[in-house]
């Protein structure tokens, strides 16, 4: 296999395990840049972020407040006044709830931009992973513990991710875990935990999905967070994936980490999003496999996948998620999300909204789609919309005074060469915002390759 150049590895590195490339960082070599990715460093850009506080969710009607409107039915005046005022409390605290999560997803967006390491591209890995949508959860806060969770142990041990997901609020409200209780046994989160995040279709059994549920029993969910409660346990004899025991929540994460099919299964989906839509071959895989051991060690595992053939195949090319794309422009151009005025924050996060990805808010618990499905003609016009919104805010000093404007911006993106197509067709574009909003939607900007 002849694979690409060095310095197309490096970009690939930046692409792959980050979220693009800044400014230099194209100029560093192979294993410098995977150093700083994926080397045990912290990531003091990121973490200089300010966490956003003041996350909690709106408060519910009191109970003297129902008790009125019971004791009052009989009065229509006051009971209309009282749904009126209903009402409005519902719409003030769904406006509170929006703006908190306004607020969350510029954070991580700004992180995102900033990060100089790969922790934050593999957050936002396990994030589509663990899939997990404030739409249902509604708490900002709980995306935010969620988020906070991910992250410390993104790099770590596999192991502890899921056992941690698997008791996690927003994930337990996402997946009605707090519905599972001894005697009415709610089978989602066991039958999602084996099929999507640990172990995949085939692997697993329904009787293993209904004695999961019984060992993921006991948890509720207060204002507070998620709580255990042995009376809600059902306690006794288990027996899944082919082990028997009195078996609780982490135990029954351990069963399903234990199989063999778990490794393939976690390889895989890395694989997929950070290397190539053609799965690795079963000797890759064992490789792979070692690398990721019996402690389950991501970190060993990435660097031992971006060392494989695989990884330099020119034919290895993935089509950006749109938060992806939309971050490594936002990194190019140093322009910082938090830093923009409120209106243009609106008009990126619609933007975002209207190619179909933003953070916290995935589709369903299958993540987001992949490849050609971002390939839409709706999708490439709002693209091309906000590529211009943010090249408006950019410093383009550097392509507008540039003698080969194509080229400069090509430098300015991280992109070597263009087609002789695309070559054409931005060599007709004068102006330097229009040129690099152009130049943002062009497929070797928009594709990773």
């Amino acid at each position: 296999m002849t694979g690409i150049s060095e310095r197309a590895v490096v970009r690939r590195l930046n692409d792959r395990l980050s979220f693009g490339s800044a400014p230099g960082d194209l100029e560093a070599g192979v294993d410098a840049t995977v150093r700083r990715l994926l080397g045990p460093g912290a990531d003091a850009a990121a973490a200089a972020i300010a966490v956003p506080t003041g996350l909690e969710p709106p408060a519910n009607p009191n109970k003297q407040d129902k008790q009125d409107k019971q004791d009052k039915q009989d009065k229509q005046d006051k009971q209309d006044k009282q749904d009126k005022q209903d009402k409005d409390a519902k719409k003030a605290a769904n406006r509170q709830r929006a703006a908190q999560e306004r607020k969350l997803t510029l954070w991580w967006l700004d992180r995102m931009v900033v990060s100089r390491t790969a922790g934050e591209r593999l957050t936002w890995f396990w994030h589509g992973h663990f899939a997990t949508s404030n739409q249902k959860v509604r708490n900002a806060a709980w995306m935010l513990a969620q988020n906070q969770t991910q992250r410390r142990l993104a790099l770590g041990r596999f192991g502890d991710l899921a056992q941690a997901m698997i008791v996690d609020n927003a994930t337990i409200r996402w997946l009605d875990g707090q519905r599972n209780r001894k005697g009415s046994p709610n089978e989602n989160l066991a039958r999602e935990f084996m099929e999507l995040f640990t172990l995949g279709i085939g692997h697993y059994q329904e009787a293993d999905v209904a004695q999961g549920a019984r060992c993921l029993t006991g948890w509720v969910l207060r204002e507070d967070g998620a709580t255990f409660q042995r009376r809600r346990f059902d306690s006794g004899t288990k027996t899944v994936l082919g082990r028997t025991g009195d078996f609780d929540a982490k135990d029954f994460a351990a069963l399903a980490l234990a199989q063999p099919a778990s490794a393939a299964f976690v390889i895989g989906r890395l694989w997929f999003r950070l290397v190539s839509a053609t799965p690795p071959d079963a000797a890759t895989v064992a490789r792979l496999s070692t690398a990721y051991g019996s402690s389950r060690d991501v970190r060993s595992l990435l660097t031992a996948m971006v060392g494989e053939a695989g990884f330099r195949d020119p034919s290895a090319s993935l089509v950006k998620q749109p938060v992806e794309w939309a971050v490594g422009l936002l990194r190019a151009l140093r322009v910082r999300p938090g830093k923009l005025a409120e209106k243009e924050q609106t008009k990126l996060l619609a933007g975002l909204r209207g190619m179909g990805q933003l953070p916290y808010r995935p589709p369903s618990v299958g993540g987001w789609p992949a490849g050609a499905s971002w390939l839409t003609t709706s999708a490439g016009v709002t693209r091309l919309q906000l590529a211009q919104q943010l090249a408006k805010k950019a410093d383009l000093s550097i392509v507008d005074n540039a003698t080969d404007r194509v080229s400069a911006v090509g430098a300015l993106l991280g992109v070597d060469s263009w087609s002789q197509r695309t070559r054409s067709a931005l060599a007709g574009v004068k102006d330097p915002v229009q040129l690099t909003a152009v130049a943002a939607c062009a497929p070797e900007y928009v594709v990773s390759g």
